[in-house]
């Protein structure tokens, strides 16, 4: 019988498709702004933020390509995967800055088809047909930190 990694305890419980959905938006501002994924997030039901560090504002154009490129790999209904690596054995690309100092020796990979990959402990959609319409509902920018709120349809 196969035994089960050992990983840090999970404090919270996500509504799924709104963290894949992050996760999308994550690597979207990655690609579109060389920024780093966002360090700070609150992700909820209802409606979610998440900041940035990037070094110009965007312009309204801008904000509406986020929101359009976030959509356009939800609709390519990818799957999200799951996988286990230890932390010796986690591919470059991956970002560890946001784990705690005494994460396990056991890292969780979650995958959204070929577009995103990060170490995550939370909850996943199977497929990002699952998460339904993203739509950015607020921006503002202060300081090279741009706060984007976005919301997903209710279900």
């Amino acid at each position: 019988m196969k035994q089960q990694p050992q990983l840090n305890e999970h404090k919270k419980k996500e509504y799924p498709p709104m963290h894949t959905a992050e996760h999308i938006l994550n690597q979207t501002m990655v690609r579109m702004f060389g920024c780093e994924r966002s360090k700070n997030s609150h992700i909820e039901k209802k409606k979610s933020k998440c900041d940035y560090f990037v070094t110009d504002e965007p312009t309204p154009e801008e904000i509406q390509a986020i929101e359009k490129q976030v959509n356009e790999v939800i609709e390519g209904h990818l799957p999200v995967t799951v996988s286990f690596v230890s932390k010796e054995a986690v591919p470059e690309e991956i970002d560890l800055s946001k784990l705690p100092v005494d994460v396990s020796d056991t890292l969780r990979i979650v995958r959204v088809g070929d577009y995103d990959v990060c170490a995550c402990i939370g909850d996943h959609v199977e497929n990002t047909s699952e998460i339904g319409l993203f739509k950015i509902i607020s921006s503002d920018y202060t300081d090279g930190r741009l706060r984007l709120r976005f919301k997903l349809p209710e279900r």
